[in-house]
């Protein structure tokens, strides 16, 4: 099999080594990918199916749309705070321990939604389902890595990756279903399917031992703090009036960070993934990952309002118009996932994101008469240039950890994810509240950040490059 030259590991010293991973026996492997599969599936459906609900939630609970995206920005902020610290956690409790614990506490807050009748209890709601979620999202990577064979680990997260666009492509349509025909609180019980097939399978999951070492309480509680710190302070700027109140709460969340940063580089196991961090790939591809998801957040939470508040569309109707973006993923990326474990991942990333810009600039400019196979095909366009570059990038995180750090990568990766994801819909909630959201400002905003996604991945290829001629480099799969 021909070999990327991105899967070089740098290692100074034999601790970073990786021992072989066959991942689970057969037929064992296959339940596994099922339970895992649908509860991911579970996560990414919750967290997506609001967005085309919210111009309607808005409406009944008399809220402004600046406002009302804090029902999709506080599920991804508890999410932030909790992939961290939980993900810690799994190595000491065991990862299958920690994944159906945080389902059923999903499970419970999902029962609690149809009781929502104000902001203030919908977002209580919202952070219970997103404390479940991120406890399960915070080690289900990892266990991805124990379910298939190191050789296939590409393709096995390009496999996670069709789940997410199955669960993205469903949740508009699901969601504009529900909004045009029943009562919004419905959307928030859609994924308990899910749940319940995946906790019925979950015997078949992965179940590491876990580790005698205590938990370290204080620094996942400081972590948690920290992210709360910087994703709250952009919060309290979107909202007229806050700015700089917002600017002095991210300010307080950077020091907090750094301060922690400094803690962590002390210890062995640590919570914040500094020595993670280190590591040119997996440093490159996590800013990578950060800005490649806020930039697709930007295109996925603003399209909703600029289809219904711009071009007037029914909310259902928004969500079929959004549906080819997750259905082109859905073929993309598992392709890309392959391809990840043949060539360089950092040159799928680069050329993605040349493809994701200009199809943003196309989304950007879509002229107010267009009709819906003008919006569709570029959507094609922006899916397939996001598609290449998703799997790759994740694959260098998730391959480029010792077997040791296995959760922390995972919990490293969920949090880039995520961490973008909050903030690409803040900065939609920013550009709503000044007039800004249904014009080409978001695209184009999207853009930049796609850009920077761009230069990381390119960095990362010469930093590689530079390594193989290196000779104290390892090899993925040759340990």
């Amino acid at each position: 099999m021909l070999r990327s030259h991105d899967d070089i590991q740098f290692a100074a010293t034999p601790a970073a080594t990786h021992p072989p991973a066959d991942g689970l026996p057969l037929p064992r492997r296959i339940w596994a990918i099922v339970a895992i599969c649908f509860g991911t599936g579970l996560f990414v459906l919750d967290g997506t199916i609001a967005n085309v609900a919210l111009p309607t939630i808005g409406r009944d609970l008399r809220i402004d749309a600046g406002v009302v995206v804090n029902v999709v920005t506080v599920y991804q902020l508890v999410m932030v705070m909790a992939l961290l610290p939980f993900a810690n956690l799994g190595d000491r409790w065991g990862l299958r321990r920690v994944y159906q614990t945080g389902q059923v506490v999903f499970l419970v807050a999902s029962g609690l939604a149809f009781f929502v009748h104000s902001l203030a209890s919908l977002l209580a709601i919202r952070a219970l389902q997103a404390l479940g979620a991120g406890m399960a999202m915070s080690v289900s990577s990892a266990m991805i890595r124990q379910i298939y064979p190191r050789r296939s680990l590409g393709g096995g997260l390009g496999v996670n990756s069709v789940i997410v666009s199955s669960a993205n492509a469903l949740a508009p349509a699901l969601g504009g279903f529900i909004v045009a025909q029943g009562d919004w609180r419905l959307i928030f019980v859609a994924a308990v399917p899910f749940a319940l097939v995946s906790l019925m399978l979950g015997r078949f999951l992965p179940s590491p031992a876990g580790s005698d070492r205590p938990f370290d309480w204080r620094s996942g509680l400081w972590s948690a703090g920290s992210l709360a710190l910087l994703i709250g302070g952009v919060e309290l700027a979107a909202h007229g009036g806050r700015v700089a109140l917002g600017l002095v709460v991210v300010g307080l969340g950077a020091l907090s960070a750094g301060l922690l940063v400094r803690r962590e580089r002390t210890r062995e196991r640590p919570v914040f993934p500094v020595d993670l961090l280190a590591k040119p790939g997996i440093g490159l591809s996590s800013l990578a990952a950060i800005t490649g998801f806020l930039s697709s957040a930007g295109l996925i939470v603003a399209l909703p309002f600029r289809f219904q508040q711009g071009l007037g569309y029914a909310p259902e109707q928004a969500g079929l118009l959004l549906l080819p973006f997750p259905l082109t993923m859905l073929i993309i990326a598992p392709l890309a996932g392959w391809l990840s474990d043949r060539v360089s991942a950092s040159l799928l990333g680069i050329v993605g994101m040349a493809v994701a810009i200009v199809g943003l600039c196309l989304i950007g400019f879509l002229p107010h008469e267009a009709t819906r196979f003008d919006i569709a095909w570029r959507l094609v366009v922006c899916a397939c240039g996001f598609g290449l570059f998703f799997s790759p990038n994740a694959r260098m995180i998730i391959g480029g950890a010792p077997v040791a750090r296995a959760a922390a990568a995972g919990g490293l990766l969920a949090t880039s994810r995520l961490f973008g994801q909050t903030l690409g819909a803040a900065v939609v909630g920013v550009l709503l509240s000044l007039g800004a959201g249904l014009g080409p400002t978001p695209m184009l905003v999207a853009v930049g950040f796609a850009v920077v996604a761009a230069t990381c991945s390119l960095a990362r290829h010469i930093v590689v490059s530079r390594a193989e001629k290196c000779p104290a480099v390892e090899v993925v799969g040759e340990q």
